[in-house]
């Protein structure tokens, strides 16, 4: 049974003598085992640290001789066993928890003087250097030569960087990376993102540029992402569109769409209250969503879209008269803001409440509403903006919905007025 972890050991006499011990634990590698009395030839279960300092090992005798387990922090990779002789505290630390329980089950067997066959024992040998290392928190790999193939990550990776390698997939590998806060996959041939990257709880950054994407999952905006995701670079993919879930990762900070197929933005890319850095050259988008106006950027790039010209009087007419009575019902669900969810109203409903537009007037329509699209400068929403196109615009079109005639019709009036 080995466990690698930090060690210290502190003796519990140092007090007494005015002394007090240094605080803190070494890298280890910590092994029960057997080993050979030679003074009377019979085979002793022992615990053997391992250190940098002392790759040959620190032995002590376990069997009636540990006092007490400290256990209460062993989900955090944390546990201390004090040794009645001599009198240490053995405090292990920075393990991981499912390892460290194992560990600490099998010690109190060997305490009890179980069966030396129903442990599981290890070789008492000295380690190798690379087994005392300190913790690695970072890792790049940047050619497919360098690439592990029968090594596993270091469980303590805090960022890993892995370009180049020519990937067609997540390595399920990199996702038991629990204390891992950015990964880096861009420059390789990823075609889809596996869900379980939504369990990755501390995940800050996620760099996925220039690779092979066709979609970004629903699953991976409903998962812990909405809490931690602030980076997200999917730039130089094949992505035509992105969920209307999208905006649930409402944590993001910067965002990189360019060099993409997009045909739109999220519908209520607005929620995304706390976006600064937003970048989408290079796609196909022909209309920004009207929601794009609740934005407060500190940076945009929109160049190189084949934005449309927006005329007032080119509009899309969803009408009919009079409203079907879902709209009416919908409407009022969304003006009188009505709690709802799937278990009250059915799912349909509830989907459809969720990309509800605002009329100019204030008031919500549903799939029912006259649509056109409104020239806005974008430095209104962003106070650094990259010109829209070659002859150094600043102005893009963004949709505008209304939900009857008569607000369209008032529309129309005051952009004749102003000469639009």
């Amino acid at each position: 049974m080995k466990l690698q972890c930090d060690v210290e050991v502190v003796n519990r006499l140092l007090p007494s003598y005015g002394m007090k011990s240094r605080g803190k634990g070494a890298r280890a590698v910590v092994s029960i085992g057997k080993h050979l009395d030679k003074s009377n030839h019979r085979s002793i279960i022992y615990m053997m640290i391992c250190t940098a300092k002392d790759r040959t090992g620190a032995k002590y005798k376990l069997k009636d001789n540990i006092e007490k387990f400290f256990s209460w922090f062993v989900e955090e990779g944390k546990a201390t066993v004090r040794l009645k002789e001599p009198a240490v505290d053995i405090c292990l630390s920075k393990a991981d928890a499912n390892s460290l329980k194992s560990f600490l089950a099998a010690a109190r067997l060997a305490d009890r003087g179980s069966d030396s066959s129903s442990l599981p024992l290890s070789t008492l040998t000295p380690v190798r250097a690379r087994d005392v290392e300190q913790l690695k928190k970072k890792l790049t790999i940047m050619s497919k030569k360098d690439y592990p193939l029968t090594s596993n990550f270091p469980y303590s990776l805090e960022q890993l960087q892995v370009s180049y390698c020519k990937l067609s997939r997540v390595d399920m590998r990199m996702l038991s990376l629990k204390a891992l806060c950015k990964l880096d996959l861009s420059n390789n041939h990823i075609k889809k993102l596996p869900a379980t990257i939504g369990d990755l709880g501390c995940l800050s950054e996620l760099i996925l540029h220039n690779n092979h994407l066709e979609a970004f999952s629903q699953a991976l905006c409903l998962s812990t992402l909405q809490r931690t995701l602030r980076v997200l670079d999917i730039s130089q993919n094949r992505l035509q569109s992105l969920p209307a879930q999208f905006c649930q990762l409402r944590e993001l900070v910067n965002l990189k769409l360019d060099d993409n197929k997009l045909v739109c933005l999220p519908f209520h890319v607005g929620r995304l209250s706390k976006l600064r850095f937003l970048s989408a050259a290079h796609n196909q988008l022909t209309v920004l969503p009207c929601d794009f106006r609740k934005l407060s950027l500190e940076n945009l790039d929109l160049f190189g879209n084949p934005f449309i010209h927006p005329n007032p009087l080119d509009h899309a007419m969803q009408l009919k008269f009079p409203l079907p009575l879902q709209e009416i019902a919908s409407r009022a669900v969304a003006d009188l803001r009505i709690p709802y969810g799937p278990h009250l109203i059915p799912a349909p409903l509830c989907q459809d409440l969720e990309v509800a537009k605002t009329c100019q007037c204030g008031r919500i329509c549903i799939n029912f509403y006259i649509k056109t699209a409104v020239s806005m400068n974008l430095h209104q929403v962003s106070h650094t903006v990259v010109l829209v196109d070659d002859m150094g615009g600043t102005d893009a079109p963004v949709q505008q919905h209304f939900c009857s005639l008569s607000c369209y019709s008032e529309f129309l009036d005051n952009a004749l007025q102003r000469g639009v």
